[in-house]
């Protein structure tokens, strides 16, 4: 029995092993097809160059097509009436039609409000303070200042007529 049982152990070890090498030569089988398939073909891209050339016929066709319609005369929509000019024509009209206008007066400019500025500002450190006695100065000698600004009331004041 113990030979029947080390005689099993071997044809298993030889059996993983057969198992591995196959696998690794059905991939060096598959590389050698693929090599053979891949490598005489040419390294130079024939696509690029053609959608390249396909690019610039676009391109070409596209701007003949813009000139043609920026130079000739045709109908846009001959229901409507609407009809295409070439450019030079269009601002030779345009100039002889702005020639003929008389120019028009610039209408006022609008100036922004005044900003109400704050009522107390805070003095500065080395000023007197409010409850010292200040020197007194003439109007006259004082700075000029400028008018307080005018407040707007917000809510509407009842009518002179109607008290509530």
């Amino acid at each position: 029995m113990a030979d029947t049982e080390s005689l099993r152990q071997v044809v298993h070890s030889r059996a993983r092993l057969s198992t591995w090498f196959g696998i690794v030569l059905l991939f060096a089988l598959f590389g050698v097809i693929v090599l053979a398939v891949i490598g005489p073909a040419p390294r130079e891209s024939d696509y690029e160059q053609t959608r390249a050339k396909k690019r610039m016929e676009n391109l070409k066709t596209s701007r003949e097509e813009a000139a043609k319609a920026l130079s000739t005369y045709g109908w846009i929509d001959k229901n409507k009436g609407i009809a295409r000019i070439p450019i030079e024509r269009a601002m030779e009209l345009t100039v002889a039609d702005l020639a003929q206008q008389k120019p028009a007066p610039a209408g006022p400019i609008a100036t922004p409000e005044r900003q109400a500025q704050p009522a107390a500002s805070p003095s500065p450190a080395g000023s007197p303070q409010s409850g010292a006695a200040q020197p007194s100065v003439p109007p006259s000698a004082q700075a000029p200042t400028s008018p307080p600004p005018q407040v707007v009331p917000e809510s509407p004041s009842p009518e002179p007529g109607k008290t509530p």
